[in-house]
């Protein structure tokens, strides 16, 4: 289930707080004071010792922790508390730290658009580490984050350097949804899917990648895609899912970007007494709910609280000194369940 990056070459030497305080032209209780923040550092001093900081790219969260010691708290940072799979990956965060030392700080990302705030939110806290489900937050800030406090990413395609990542397969999961549709008979495939022209890094984030295994599955058999973008409100899911629906020649089947997006459509289904016969549904992320008898969703596994626990488990040994990059990959795996059958026989009208 797991796929490990090849590690990286050899280290070279880390910078030392001596060699800080030796470019910065200051001593090492002075370097010292600026990393703990202690009352009566001028701002001359700090920017002097930050910038020397950055330049001999020096991790001080070591020093920093063994003179002030551990706080025996870990950072949390997610997009939002309402999203099932997130909850997924916090409880298997919380099962894998329920025999560690340590307590969890829970920080929600309150801007839509950018989560650092939250992010440093829990830098200023002290934190020992920090699990991140940040797809609003660019890479390159979160590798300046890192060299300062161990860091593990979670759900996002990044390639860093500096911290650890999990991440599911999406182009895997994506393909199953395809091929069983395909399989089923659907031809009429729509993809419902958040808007990655708003993305900070579309390139690294999960539904971009889902969106081109779909217009490229789409196109190899003479397809035409058919993806609608959305904001994130469940009002306008449901107005996306009655416009489908109202089509004179309405689509057999929803691929969608996500679970919250899924159950959506079969609540607009439903209320206008549209089966999986007519309509299918498949999501992704597996949430929770998905698999109640009364709604048997079909989706994509991602397998989101082991993803949570080994996020946890790379968090512990950054912690425990480890500076090389980890990548681990989880394998998804399709639920087929009652809401994504064969597709319906053509309406006379229709020929």
């Amino acid at each position: 289930m797991l796929d490990n990056a090849s590690p990286p070459g050899p280290p070279t030497r880390a910078a030392t707080i001596e060699d800080v305080a030796q470019h910065a032209g200051v001593s090492k209780a002075a370097v010292s004071k600026v990393i703990r923040d202690a009352y009566g550092v001028s701002d001359q001093m700090r920017e002097r010792v930050t910038a020397s900081i950055a330049a001999l790219d020096y991790r001080p969260r070591v020093a920093a922790r063994a003179m002030r010691g551990s706080t025996a708290t870990i950072g949390v940072q997610l997009p939002q508390v309402d999203n099932e799979f997130f909850t997924r990956i916090l409880t298997g965060i919380v099962q894998e730290l329920n025999a560690s030392a340590y307590q969890l700080i829970i920080a929600p990302m309150a801007d839509p658009v950018s989560g650092t705030a939250a992010l440093e939110s829990l830098y200023d806290r002290q934190v020992d580490g920090i699990i991140a489900v940040a797809p609003a937050v660019p890479q390159a800030w979160l590798e300046g984050l890192a060299r300062r406090v161990p860091l593990v990413q979670v759900g996002q395609h990044d390639h860093p350097q500096h911290y650890d990542v999990v991440v599911g397969d999406d182009d895997a999961g994506a393909r199953l949804v395809m091929e069983h549709l395909f399989d089923s008979g659907h031809t009429r495939i729509v993809h419902v899917t958040n808007d990655e022209r708003i993305l900070v890094e579309p390139r690294t984030d999960p539904h971009p990648r889902r969106l081109r295994v779909y217009e490229s599955m789409m196109r190899e058999r003479g397809l035409e895609p058919d993806v609608i973008r959305i904001d994130s409100s469940d009002h306008d899911t449901r107005h996306t899912v009655n416009d489908l629906l109202d089509r004179a020649t309405p689509p057999t089947a929803l691929f969608a970007g996500h679970d919250s997006l899924a159950l959506s459509a079969l609540e607009v289904s439903a209320e206008r007494g549209v089966d999986a016969a007519e309509f299918a549904v498949v999501g992704y992320d597996d949430v929770p709910i998905a698999s109640h008898p009364l709604i048997g969703l079909s989706t994509v596994d991602q397998h989101g609280q082991e993803m949570g626990a080994t996020a946890a488990q790379l968090l512990l040994e950054r912690i425990g000194g480890r500076q090389d990059a980890q990548r681990r990959v989880f394998s998804p795996a399709l639920r087929v369940r009652a809401t994504s059958g064969s597709a319906p026989a053509v309406r006379r009208t229709e020929s």
